[in-house]
């Protein structure tokens, strides 16, 4: 097992303030962002690294953090997921975040170019991210407008467009779009 790292938890982020934790961290997965780095170029950063909240369950279920809170009292994994429980859709987009994580995918953020995640094969500033993940309930109607517009968004930025939905049987359907020119 990994060392154990320990991070602060602050609203819906946990910062990991100990530097060297931070890089280390870091360079294990690409985990969180480097405060104030905008591109950090791999883990030779000074300073504290902030993790989305998605990430700090993540490590925290597979044994790599240990959260607590200002006070120094440990936060359980139950009360992570019910902080977390507060986010819309956080049930589904963990579910997607864990299942490509565990396939040694790295999932970050996708906001910038309208997605749930954006994910690269090696890292950011390794490679760039080949796709935009956006998640979506097993039920939810899709207007077919999306699609396109997600499908024009993600060839304007050469990524390839996946919509991701969890199955009841805890599996991910992944359906991938690549736009097509006749």
């Amino acid at each position: 097992m990994p060392k154990r790292f320990r991070g602060i938890l602050v609203g819906l982020s946990v910062i990991v303030e100990d530097l060297e934790e931070s890089r280390k961290l870091y360079s294990m997965g690409y985990y969180g962002k480097p405060i104030g780095v905008q591109k950090p170029k791999g883990p030779n950063f000074d300073a504290p690294l902030k993790l989305s909240i998605l990430e700090a369950l993540y490590l925290a279920e597979n044994g790599v953090l240990e959260v607590v809170d200002i006070n120094g009292n440990r936060v359980e994994l139950e009360a992570l997921r019910r902080i977390l429980g507060e986010m819309k859709k956080f049930e589904l987009l963990y579910k997607v975040y864990k299942d490509l994580r565990n396939r040694k995918l790295i999932a970050r953020p996708g906001l910038k170019f309208g997605a749930d995640f954006t994910v690269y094969r090696l890292g950011p500033g390794i490679d760039h991210a080949p796709y935009v993940v956006h998640v979506y309930e097993p039920e939810e109607a899709i207007d077919p407008v999306e699609i396109v517009r997600a499908g024009r968004l993600s060839h304007s930025v050469r990524k390839m467009f996946v919509m991701a939905t969890p199955l009841r049987d805890e599996r991910i359907l992944y359906l991938m779009f690549k736009w097509f020119k006749p």
